[in-house]
C-alpha cells in the first residue's frame, strides 16, 4: 500500500466525514501549489475548485520560466495531476457556506450538498475583475482587451494601443505600456488626473482623448477601434484596461475575514506569512495581491504552505512536551 492509500484509509476509518489537515479553497496556481507542498509534507489536503480561473480567456500564460506560452487551463490540469499524485484530493464545486474556528475546526458546506471538515483553511480564490461599462469590452477580455503589460505587452508590441482609465494609477500604467509601443492613446474616460502626469504622457507622444469611451468596435473578430460617446472612432489594435479587482469571497462571509481597499481594488488582509485576521485561516495568491503573476502566485502559495506545515510541526512538538509534564491519573 502506498502513502496515498494509507492517508485515505486513515482519514476514512476515523469518521464518515474525514477531517483534513488543510482545506484549500481555490484551484488556481496559488491553491494547487499550496496543495502540492502540503501533500508532499504528508498532510491530508483537499482543494475545493469552483472551476472559473481568472485567466481562462487567455490563450497563453507568459513570464513563467520553463512553461512560457503554456495554455492556462493546461497548466492547471498539470497542477491537479501533480498534487493528486501525492494524495491531495480535488473537489470540483464551490463553497456555499463556511463556518468554524481554529479550536474546533472549520466546516465548508459545498454546492453539491457535501460537507468538508478541516483543521485549517487556505483562501486562494483569486479576484474578480470589475470592467467599465463599455459595450463589447467584456467579450474581448484576455484577447485584445488586456490588463497587464508584462503579461501581454510582447504580443501587442508596436501596435496601436489604447489605455482606458479605470482608477488613479491608470496614467502611470499608460507609461508602462509605452515601453512596448510608441503608438499610444490614453482615454481618461471622465476621471481627473494630476497635470504633471498628463504632461509626462504628452512628452512621450501619447495622445490624450478627453471624450468618454462608449463601445469598442470589432471587425473580423479583431478589435478595430474605440468608439466615443459622440460616435467618433479612434482606431486601435489593442486596448489596455487596468481593471479594478475584488477578492472572491462568496460563501466565505461567515468566517469574518477582514478586507482592505487599495489602488487596485479590494484585497484580503494578511500578514507577510499569509495569516489572515482569523486564526487558522490563511490566504495566498491574487486574493491577497491582484498584481501577482502566475509564477508569483504559485510561489506565494508554496511559501504559505511551507509556513503552515512548519507551524503545525512546532505545535505538535509543543503538545508533546506539555503531555510529558502532565500528571497521570490513577
Amino acid at each position: 500500500m502506498d502513502i496515498t492509500e494509507c492517508q485515505e484509509d486513515n482519514a476514512m476509518e476515523t469518521t464518515p466525514d474525514p477531517v483534513y489537515d488543510v482545506a484549500i479553497i481555490g484551484g488556481g496556481s496559488a491553491g494547487l501549489s499550496a496543495a502540492l507542498i502540503l501533500a508532499r509534507a504528508r498532510r491530508s489536503v483537499v482543494v475545493i475548485d469552483g472551476g472559473a480561473p481568472r485567466n481562462s480567456p487567455a490563450a497563453a500564460a507568459h513570464g513563467l520560466l520553463g512553461q512560457e506560452g503554456v495554455n492556462p487551463l493546461e497548466l492547471l490540469q498539470r497542477g491537479r495531476e501533480e498534487s493528486t499524485s501525492y494524495g491531495a484530493r480535488i473537489v470540483q464545486t464551490a463553497v456555499e457556506r463556511a463556518s468554524g474556528a481554529a479550536d474546533d475546526g472549520f466546516v465548508l458546506e459545498l454546492d453539491d450538498d457535501s460537507t468538508i471538515h478541516a483543521g485549517q483553511l487556505v483562501i486562494a480564490t483569486g479576484v474578480r475583475d470589475e470592467l467599465p461599462s463599455v459595450s463589447g469590452l467584456a467579450e474581448r477580455w484576455g484577447r485584445d482587451v488586456v490588463h497587464c503589460p508584462y503579461c501581454h505587452g510582447w504580443e501587442i508590441r508596436d501596435q496601436r494601443i489604447g489605455v482606458l482609465a479605470t482608477g488613479p494609477m491608470s496614467a502611470m500604467q499608460a507609461l508602462l505600456f509605452h515601453q512596448w509601443s510608441e503608438n499610444m492613446t490614453f482615454f481618461p474616460n471622465g476621471l481627473e488626473f494630476p497635470a504633471e502626469q498628463l504632461e509626462k504622457l504628452r512628452a512621450l507622444g501619447i495622445a490624450i482623448v478627453p471624450e468618454e469611451v462608449g463601445a469598442v468596435e470589432v471587425i473580423d473578430d479583431h478589435l478595430a477601434a474605440a468608439v466615443m460617446g459622440d460616435g467618433k472612432k479612434i482606431e486601435l489594435d489593442a486596448l489596455a484596461v487596468p481593471a479594478l479587482t475584488r477578492a472572491r469571497l462568496v460563501g466565505l462571509e461567515g468566517l469574518g475575514l477582514d478586507v482592505e481597499e487599495n489602488a487596485a481594488g479590494v484585497a484580503l488582509v494578511t500578514d507577510p506569512a499569509g495569516h489572515t485576521t482569523v486564526p487558522g485561516v490563511w490566504a495566498a495568491g491574487n486574493v491577497v495581491n491582484a498584481g501577482l503573476q502566475v509564477s508569483e502566485s504559485a510561489a506565494n502559495g508554496a511559501r504559505v504552505a511551507m509556513t503552515i506545515n512548519t507551524e503545525m510541526v512546532f505545535a505538535r512538538a509543543d503538545r508533546a512536551t506539555a503531555d510529558i509534564g502532565r500528571p497521570v491519573r490513577a
